[in-house]
């Protein structure tokens, strides 16, 4: 049965609806599967290749549900689909054991499927919001409530007329302000001037000492009277002002008690809501998203949280005592607008959202280990290519770290300072990502760490890379611009974004082609975080991933993407300085 929320949620239709919907969930596999082994360990879900029975589970899912996609949700497949409207989604799958030994799988999506969340023969969510009568709906049409009345108000004729007539006050206030202040400026320089020539009329006994002092005293007083007069203005103004303050007061009052009881409706429903996201683990301890979050930086669960394919497939196993025996998700569809999601391809569980449930869902499994806490680059050499009193040209092996990482420590940096002791300054002048091999310039003292940092800062620098790619382009060259950032919910992907992200550009040439994959030249004209990876793989530039792209495409022995030629001024002298050294695949 499906996992229990508070009375007030389920009542006993509820329950017998769950009971019918959930017997369709267990899914035996059409082909003989008696040849294939099972897997020593659970699949690591954040980095791994699918197993051959999770391949075979997802293929046949694909097969019999979602090519026939009898539920008519626009996957953005087909020519007649609405492209604007298309919303590709991610699936997965879970093989398991169940009660009587058998073998088969269930399967899940992300989020919901045709606008809906319980759909055969996918597993249920683990709290279904879209119950009528549940809390969640209940509370939500309140909190809906309330924003209509702030929506009225905030557009109501009142308090837009209260709002127009202060600034039109304060405007006018302004202006008699600024008016009389000029004709105190101009009435100063004029009595500037009467005291100028009445000094000098006493001084040529013109006038007498009586009439010079009467003079002065009624400048003076002419000078007071301008001061009183302004005083009055502001005064006056300041009337009017307050008493069309008080009645827009009342009115912002009212709407900040609106948004505040808002503010508190929302986050009471939002704890409430994730107390009924409930998770088990392998051993049967039990723990909320209140509880799972609590000790991840923001403290609170990321919005969707729970409602991806992973936990919800591993919950409906804990609860109807399936061992979990092998997992993959895979998208199918249209990719999203700014990520890159190739339809069929597999993909690991996202990191903010399902990394803390899954480390909680994951305890007393014998999971595979985490690939990323292994020192890939172990029997790795680097090669120097150049090297002086000031600098180092190396050629770095792929699966090798620029600098040290969080969990290991191993890299070219460190390798540099062990070979290099007496060496000052950072050594790193640039980076290339740990799965891609090429030239890299070490610097070996601060001021020639400084002055190569100029040149990339410059953009001096000539740097080439070769890669090949899944497929062939239909042009020989092109230049793709897309704006990325990094995704916050999945680092450390990208995202094209052209509203916060940074600018990225890249030339590209098609060389040749090798077994019907393109090798290309790429020349970044930026030098972002994956923009190579990025602008071959999304389908607004390329469209073509990488070979052996782990995030962007699809697993292979390596990334094939390698920093071929690298031009800089030599740091020291300014001699221009020009490297290559060809790649493995090339």
């Amino acid at each position: 049965m499906s996992v229990k929320t508070s009375d007030s949620i389920n009542n006993a239709q509820a329950d017998i609806n769950a009971n019918a919907y959930d017997a369709d969930c267990f899914i035996e596999f059409n082909d003989d599967i008696s040849q294939i082994a099972l897997p020593e360990k659970f699949t690591f879900p954040f980095y791994y290749q699918p197993h051959a029975l999770s391949e075979l589970a997802a293929k046949q899912l694909q097969q019999d549900y979602l090519e026939p996609n009898p539920w008519q949700h626009n996957f953005g497949l087909n020519d007649s689909d609405e492209q604007q409207s298309a919303v590709g989604k991610m699936f997965g799958v879970l093989v398991v054991k169940n009660q009587q030994g058998k073998l088969g799988f269930i399967a899940a999506f992300s989020g919901k499927l045709a606008d809906q969340n319980l759909l055969s023969p996918f597993v249920p969510p683990v709290f279904d919001m879209l119950t009528q009568d549940s809390f969640f709906a209940k509370q939500s049409q309140e909190i809906n409530q309330i924003n209509a009345q702030i929506e009225s108000l905030s557009h109501s004729e009142q308090l837009m007329q209260f709002q127009v007539n202060k600034r039109s006050l304060t405007e006018q206030r302004d202006q008699a302000v600024q008016t009389q202040q000029q004709l105190m400026v101009t009435g100063r320089k004029q009595r500037k001037e009467q005291r100028k020539q009445a000094q000098a009329q006493l001084e040529q006994q013109v006038i007498t000492e009586q009439a010079f002092n009467n003079l002065s005293i009624e400048l003076s007083r002419q000078s007071v009277t301008q001061k009183n007069h302004l005083a009055e203005i502001k005064a006056h103004w300041l009337e009017r002002i307050t008493e069309v303050e008080r009645a827009l007061d009342k009115l912002t009052d009212e709407l900040q008690g609106l948004k505040a009881a808002r503010k508190q409706r929302s986050n009471q429903l939002q704890q409430q809501l994730f107390a009924q996201y409930q998770f088990n683990n392998g051993l049967g301890e039990i723990k909320d998203l209140n509880a799972i979050f609590a000790d991840t930086p923001n403290h609170l669960p990321p919005a969707a949280a729970g409602e991806c394919a992973a936990p919800k497939l591993l919950q409906y196993a804990f609860t109807h005592k399936f061992e979990p025996i092998a997992m993959a998700e895979f998208w199918w569809g249209k990719a999203p607008k700014s990520e890159v999601k190739q339809h069929k391809n597999y993909y690991p569980a996202c990191h903010s959202k399902c990394r803390p449930i899954l480390g909680h869902m994951l305890q007393g499994l014998n999971v595979e280990p985490d690939p990323l806490l292994i020192n890939t680059a172990a029997d790795k050499q680097i090669e120097i290519i150049y090297e002086d009193a000031h600098i180092v040209v190396i050629n770095k092996p792929a699966e090798m770290l620029s600098v040290a990482g969080k969990h290991i420590s191993d890299s070219v940096q460190t390798r540099m300072k062990q070979r290099y002791p007496k060496a000052s300054g950072p050594l790193i002048v640039h980076r290339l990502d740990m799965s891609t091999s090429g030239l890299m310039v070490i610097a070996l003292s601060s001021e020639a760490n400084k002055a190569l940092v100029q040149q990339f800062i410059e953009r001096t620098v000539c740097k080439r890379y070769v890669a090949l790619i899944d497929d062939v382009p239909a042009q020989q060259s092109g230049d793709i611009s897309l704006p990325l950032r990094v995704d916050l919910d999945d680092r450390p992907k990208q995202l094209v974004c052209y509203e916060h992200g940074k600018h990225a550009e890249t030339h590209w040439q098609l060389e040749r082609v090798i077994d019907g994959k393109a090798l290309l030249a790429l020349y970044p004209k930026t030098g972002r975080t994956h923009q190579l990876r990025m602008h071959c793989a999304h389908h607004l530039g390329l469209g073509m991933a990488i070979v052996g792209d782990d995030l962007y495409g699809k697993h292979d022995k390596r990334l094939h993407l390698h920093a071929q030629q690298l031009s800089f001024n030599h740091p020291d002298t300014g001699a221009p300085m020009q490297f290559e050294v060809k790649a493995e695949f090339e």
